[in-house]
């Protein structure tokens, strides 16, 4: 009996099923491992193959498997988030874990709120506004977004969602950033689909991880333009054209662009999507006027926008007017449009001062862009414990990532120049402590 057989317990499909999810969660199965075979696994166990068989079926219908022909099957590469993660953080520790904006750079909503036009929005009638829609359409065209249809989402998660939704079936491959966006990843996987990691640096997917992955099937490639969340990559315009060029000898690849903190970031755009056949382009409107207002367009080729606003149509229907409005009303103001600026290069300031505090104390990081901080650890546990002896809260590289090596994420949003020095000093310490440590 394997050691990984010795784990999964149960007599019925149920319990089976629950057993595997169980170690999954809890970190006893390694994310890629393989299972063993449905003979092997119901002779262990002493039931029948068809009961393991019908468990493993459930668990790939849920994301949670995977089968990999000659491969095998085996335990999808499944973020997990480390007990205690959203615990209360002890008194005076300070929050560096959340990804959060800082509110304090958030447009103020009260002018918006008491101009925005109160007439009800009734059954029937058109999902998107226009006045969005011209706004919207505008800012992508300037920033050489192909704008087809546009349709409002409830966020970029929504948006993506729906396109994997509308495109791809259960048991099909999708090439994702690695590390990349947990909820990206926990999506991908509640679908039924297969990741397929790509490897990153600074200027984005690395091409021949993108081949690769098309190579073994993907039907999907989903990429951060800019602010890459956790790395902090931006395409480069030389990226940019070395990711066209593959994706044009693949025009059945359905291309996904995040573009997450359009209005918050300073780094140029560098679409990739705009020689493709099939694509998607998500822009939020959240993270930039107010996580809170639960909004981002999407435009794409005009087969997914129809697939797409199809399925709204008999699902949510639209996305409340009234936020609509008021996302019109802040995006049509100077004042607002001036303070997104501000906040942008704020956001530049604080993550370049953390960038360059760690690089004065030895510590390797990474963050092109964006406002969080990329640093790579011996040990993300351990690291985190010894931060947070020192009064940092920072966020397991286990959330984000499948293939690449451990690490941290620091979001620098509301992390001051002047904290900066010290967060990089107590950083350098708990490194220093934790590589010093006996091993057990």
């Amino acid at each position: 009996m394997t050691d990984l057989a010795r784990r999964i317990r149960g007599r019925t499909t149920r319990e089976i099923a629950a057993a595997i999810e169980s170690a999954a969660r809890d970190g006893a199965l390694k994310g890629g491992g393989r299972l063993p075979t449905v003979r092997g696994l119901a002779e262990t166990l002493g039931v029948s193959p068809a009961t393991v068989a019908a468990a493993y079926k459930e668990l790939r219908r849920r994301g949670v498997l995977v089968a990999r022909g000659r491969q095998g099957t085996r335990l999808s590469h499944v973020p997990r988030l480390p007990r205690g993660a959203h615990d209360e953080l002890p008194t005076g520790a300070r929050n560096l874990r959340d990804g959060n904006p800082d509110p304090a750079l958030l447009p103020s909503m009260a002018k918006a709120l008491r101009r925005i036009d109160a007439t009800p929005h009734l059954y029937g009638g058109a999902a998107s506004l226009p006045a969005l829609q011209k706004l919207v359409a505008k800012d992508l065209l300037d920033e050489g977004v192909r704008v087809g249809g546009i349709a409002f989402v409830s966020g970029a998660m929504d948006g993506i969602e729906r396109v994997l939704a509308e495109e791809l079936h259960p048991g099909d491959c999708v090439a994702v950033e690695d590390p990349c966006f947990g909820n990206v990843h926990e999506v991908v996987l509640a679908r039924g689909l297969v990741p397929l990691a790509v490897p990153i640096d600074d200027e984005g997917v690395l091409p021949d991880g993108v081949e690769r992955a098309l190579a073994q099937g993907a039907r999907a490639l989903i990429v951060t333009p800019r602010a890459q969340n956790p790395y902090g990559s931006a395409f480069t315009p030389a990226r940019a054209k070395a990711l066209r060029a593959i994706l044009r000898t693949r025009p059945d690849v359905v291309v996904i662009e995040d573009d997450h903190a359009s209005l918050i970031t300073r780094a140029e755009l560098a679409p990739i999507h705009v020689d493709s056949r099939r694509w998607a382009h998500v822009r939020s409107l959240s993270k930039g006027l107010n996580p809170d207002l639960r909004l981002a367009a999407l435009t794409g080729d005009d087969e997914t926008m129809r697939r797409v606003e199809a399925r709204q149509r008999v699902g949510e229907r639209w996305v409340s007017h009234v936020l609509q409005r008021i996302a019109v009303e802040l995006l049509s103001d100077a004042s607002v449009r001036r303070g997104l600026r501000k906040a942008a290069d704020t956001y530049v300031e604080r993550r370049e001062a953390l960038l360059a505090a760690l690089a004065t104390e030895g510590v390797r990081a990474f963050g092109r862009s964006g406002y969080n901080v990329w640093i790579p650890v011996e040990s993300e546990s351990a690291t985190i414990a010894a931060l947070l002896a020192r009064g940092f809260a920072v966020a397991p590289g286990e959330r984000f990532r499948m293939q690449s090596a451990p690490a941290v994420r620091a979001t620098t949003a509301t992390l001051a120049p002047r904290d900066a020095k010290l967060f990089a000093r107590e950083l350098a310490a708990a490194t220093r402590a934790v590589s010093s440590a006996p091993s057990v």
